[in-house]
């Protein structure tokens, strides 16, 4: 097994940190308070190619690997989370649902515009009342001759007021359960069809978090993405993708908060000498930099398995799991490593803290992720 980049991976890891650095880290704090997404932030990364990670250059994206992917989110997110969270929704769930089960026209149509950064993608999935339950759904599709009419609404969505691209899942058909839940592909001008209450949120919250909401929205027949009634088996799979993205967008939150409490340990004098100095910070940050090597190599596992083919539902919910509770720990033993320091926004990690417990939460929370891989071993031992 070769553990090691490739030199077009280092040149990509080295170019996504200096990009980071040089046109996000500086409104990183201002974007926070606001909770607030700056347009120039969508276009600096589609400038970059990155809103079109893994999709093929026909369709005008960058055709990178998942573990490319897995790279890009986590120097992404070394510096904003918000960020890194935005750039996984667009690009593992919307485009990517668009991507492995649309036809030939829906991607030439909707896929080019959002691979080249024409606008955001959002991913409707969630509702008030259907979280982890996710089937429990009541957002409706009705089939009127030539179009579909929707009702209903989705909560928490990425990019939800923003994005003028949205796939939805909606009930089909009530007697089928899973089997009776279809995926839409939605446009923002459709009547009927607006964005709902923006939340206000703990952390990420420079991305944009909001309701969507559906009112006899007529959704044209061909908008139909995947086959009528298998959209709750094509959501789940989309999510095991979903959860290598946030894996590595966990990645980053942990390697961002270790690699500043480090810094501040080696120059903070206490005692006439730097606190690195003492074992007691010694544990700590060899604890936390020897569990993100374990995170890393979880999620680098997953995404080759991904870019094999592969089916990865037990993979993905190990390295989602393991990478997202490591955010929370790393985040916190940084706080503690900065004392009083810690709670203060001038230092990285107090929005570090914040930020992270999303990770444990979004796309499947730690004890759904328990629960796939339980299922996976049973079965498998």
């Amino acid at each position: 097994m070769d553990f090691l980049f490739t030199e077009e991976q280092k040149i990509l890891k080295d170019s996504i940190r200096a990009f980071a650095q040089k046109e996000i880290q500086p409104l990183v704090k201002e974007t926070d308070e606001k909770g607030e997404w700056p347009p120039v932030f969508t276009k600096k990364l589609a400038e970059m190619g990155l809103l079109g990670i893994v999709i093929p250059p026909e369709y005008s994206g960058a055709g990178y690997s998942n573990l490319d992917y897995v790279i890009i989110l986590e120097e992404l997110s070394k510096v904003d989370p918000s960020v890194g969270l935005v750039v996984a929704a667009h690009n593992s769930l919307c485009s990517n649902h668009i991507n492995l089960f649309g036809t030939g026209v829906q991607k030439k149509k909707y896929l080019t515009r959002l691979a080249s950064g024409q606008t955001l993608g959002a991913w409707g999935l969630t509702e008030a009342g259907a979280g982890s339950d996710a089937a429990a759904m009541r957002t409706r599709a009705e089939k009127k001759g030539d179009y579909w009419l929707l009702n209903g609404s989705k909560l928490f969505i990425t990019n939800g007021s923003l994005a003028e691209i949205c796939v939805v899942m909606a009930v089909t058909d009530p007697q089928n359960k899973r089997n009776g839940i279809s995926a839409f592909i939605l446009e923002k001008e459709m009547e009927g069809f607006n964005p709902g209450k923006k939340e206000d949120k703990l952390g990420i919250r420079a991305a944009d978090t909001s309701e969507l909401i559906f009112e006899d929205v007529k959704v044209p027949a061909e908008n139909l993405l995947g086959k009528e009634g298998e959209g709750y088996r094509a959501a789940m799979a989309i999510l095991d993708g979903g959860r290598v993205s946030i894996a590595g967008f966990s990645l980053g939150i942990a390697a961002g908060a270790l690699e500043s409490s480090l810094k501040y340990a080696k120059e903070r004098v206490q005692f006439d000498q730097p606190i690195a100095n003492f074992q007691a910070i010694q544990w700590m940050l060899a604890d936390g930099f020897t569990e993100l090597e374990a995170a890393r190599l979880l999620t680098y596992r997953a995404a080759c398995l991904e870019d094999q083919g592969r089916k990865i539902p037990k993979e993905s919910a190990m390295a989602k799991l393991f990478a997202s509770e490591l955010a929370v720990r790393a985040s916190s033993t940084a706080v503690q490593i900065l004392g009083g320091y810690g709670f203060i926004k001038d230092y990285p990690v107090e929005k570090f803290y914040r930020d992270s417990k999303l990770a444990t939460i979004g796309e499947g929370t730690s004890e759904i992720q328990r629960w796939i891989i339980a299922q996976k071993v049973l079965s498998e031992y």
